[in-house]
C-alpha cells in the first residue's frame, strides 16, 4: 500500500517544527528532555554528515544547559577511551593522535571531521572545569576482544603482577589466532576450548579485588579500575558473541545490545559514585536506539538498547530520538571490509516513513511523536536503515524493515536531503562521487 494520506500529511505539517540550521532548532527537544537521565540520539546511517553534526549540536546544549556528564557511543570501549582521555585533559596525545586506536573497519564512523570538531569542543569545554566535573566520551560496543584483553593485563601488571600473570594464562586461549572470526569458527566447531569460563573467573577476581586495589587512592585510580572492569566484561561478552556467530544458539544481536545496555548502566553508576548526576547522551544507529518492540526486529525475537532502557529504567527516564532522510549521499562501503565510497542514497520507498515525511512538504523538521501524531504513525510503515554497507540493488530487502514510528521513538528529525560524512582517511574510492540517477532504483 503506497502512503499518500492527505490527513496524515496535514498532521505532520501542523506539528512539524521547521529547522533553520541554528541552535534554537533544538529548543523543543530540550524541553522534552526535562529531568530524564538518558537521551538516545540515533542515525539512519553511519555515514551522514548532518546526523553527526546535529547530534553534536544537541549534545553541546545538553552538556552546557542541562548538565549531562558523559557521551556514550556505538564504538569499542578501548578505542573511545583514548578519545576520552584527550577530551578530559590528557596530555599524551594530540587531537589527531587520540583517534589512533580506531583501526577496525569501518574507521570513518569515528575518524571523521564531525567527530573531530566535537572532541575539540569537548576538550575546550572541559579545560574550563575542574577535573571532577569534566564530561567523558565512552564506547559501548564489544568487538574489541583482543585489545580489551591486552588492556586488562596491562592494568594488572601495574597494580597486581601475580594476577597479571594469571590473566595472561587465562587469555592465552585467545592467542592461537588473532582474528575474532577465526576464533569463533574454531570454538563453535569444537576445534578449541571456550575461553569464557576463564574470562568469567578473571572478571570476578577483578571485581572482588577492586576495594584492595583502590585503598587510599583517588578518582584517577577509581577510573582506572572501572575501565579495567569494563574491558574484562568486553572480553567475556565478546568471546561469547563471536562464538555464537557460528553456534547459532542465541541472537548475537541480542548479546551485543544487552552488553551495550549493561555498559551504559554501569557507566551511570560509576558517575553517580563519583558524585555526578549520571546523565548520559547516547549516539548509535536508529536500529539500536528506537524501541525494538515497535519494529519487525521485535517480532523476530530481537531486542535493542532503546527497548531495554525503557524496560530497565522506565519509559519516562529516556528520550528516544530518531533521524531520517529521503535521499542524498552517504559514506558507505559496497561490502564488509571494502573501501569507503560516496554513495548516492536512492529516494525512499513509497511505502516508507521517509517518503511520508517527504510528501508532507516539510523538508527539514523536528517532529515530537505524541498525541495525535503518535497515534497517526502507530501503523507499520517501512523504515530505511543504512549501516556501513549500502546495497541499493537489493535495497528493499537489505535496508528496509517494518516499524511503527509513533511507538519506536519519542521524536524524530527528518531531512529530505543529506550529505556525506568526510573521513580522515580519504582514498581514491571515496574521491569518486556516485552521481544520482534520473529515476530511483532499488525500490
Amino acid at each position: 500500500m503506497t502512503t499518500r494520506h492527505p490527513t496524515l500529511h496535514n498532521l505532520i505539517r501542523e506539528h512539524a517544527r521547521v529547522l533553520d540550521d541554528g541552535d534554537r532548532d533544538y529548543d523543543a527537544l530540550l524541553e522534552m528532555v526535562g529531568e530524564r537521565p538518558f537521551v538516545l540520539l540515533g542515525e539512519a546511517s553511519h555515514g551522514t554528515h548532518e546526523f553527526y553534526a546535529m547530534r553534536a549540536a544537541i549534545t553541546r546544549r545538553l552538556i552546557v544547559e542541562l548538565g549531562f556528564d558523559a557521551v556514550a557511543v556505538e564504538a569499542d570501549w578501548p578505542d573511545a577511551l583514548r578519545l576520552d582521555r584527550y577530551a578530559r585533559g590528557g596530555d599524551v596525545d594530540t587531537l589527531d593522535e587520540a583517534f589512533g586506536d580506531f583501526q577496525r573497519f569501518p574507521t570513518w564512523m569515528w575518524r571523521n571531521g564531525d567527530v573531530r570538531r566535537f572532541i575539540d569542543w569537548l576538550r575546550s569545554h572541559n579545560d574550563a572545569r575542574s577535573a571532577d566535573a569534566r564530561v567523558g566520551f565512552f564506547g559501548l560496543d564489544l568487538y574489541s576482544l583482543y585489545r580489551s584483553a591486552e588492556a586488562v593485563v596491562a592494568y594488572l601488571e601495574g597494580i597486581d603482577p601475580d594476577q597479571a600473570a594469571i590473566a595472561r594464562r587465562v587469555y592465552a586461549c585467545l592467542d592461537h589466532v588473532r582474528e575474532p572470526q577465526d576464533y569463533a569458527y574454531e570454538a563453535a566447531h569444537g576445534l578449541r576450548p571456550s575461553c569464557r569460563e576463564g574470562a568469567t573467573r578473571l572478571l570476578q577476581e577483578l571485581l572482588r579485588n577492586g576495594p584492595a586495589y583502590l585503598a587510599g587512592d583517588g578518582r584517577a585510580a577509581r577510573d582506572a579500575q572501572f575501565f579495567a572492569e569494563r574491558n574484562a566484561h568486553v572480553v567475556r561478552n565478546a568471546e561469547r558473541y563471536y562464538r555464537e556467530t557460528f553456534g547459532g544458539r542465541v541472537h548475537t544481536w541480542n548479546l551485543r545490545d544487552a552488553h551495550m545496555l549493561d555498559t551504559l548502566l554501569a557507566l551511570r553508576t560509576h558517575l553517580r559514585d563519583e558524585g555526578r548526576k549520571g546523565r548520559i547522551v547516547v549516539w548509535a544507529h536508529n536500529s539500536h536506539l528506537g524501541d525494538a518492540r515497535a519494529t519487525e526486529m521485535g517480532r523476530n525475537g530481537e531486542w535493542n538498547v532503546g527497548q531495554l532502557v525503557r524496560e530497565r529504567v522506565g519509559e519516562d527516564q529516556a528520550l528516544l530520538v530518531g533521524f531520517t532522510t529521503y535521499t542524498g549521499h552517504v559514506t558507505a562501503a559496497r561490502d564488509w571490509d571494502a573501501p569507503a565510497e560516496r554513495r548516492w542514497v536512492r529516494p525512499a520507498h513509497p511505502d516508507s516513513i521517509e517518503y511520508t515525511f517527504h510528501r508532507s512538504g516539510r523538508d527539514r523538521f523536528f517532529l515530537p511523536l505524541r498525541g495525535a501524531v503518535a497515534g497517526a504513525l502507530s501503523g507499520p510503515l517501512l523504515e530505511r536503515a543504512i549501516g556501513v554497507v549500502y546495497r541499493p540493488e537489493t535495497e528493499r530487502m537489505s535496508h528496509y524493515f517494518d516499524a511503527s514510528v509513533g511507538a519506536q521513538f519519542d521524536a524524530v528529525f527528518h531531512l529530505d536531503e543529506t550529505s556525506v560524512v568526510e573521513p580522515f582517511d580519504v582514498t581514491r574510492h571515496w574521491q569518486h562521487h556516485e552521481v544520482a540517477e534520473t529515476w530511483p532504483t532499488g525500490l
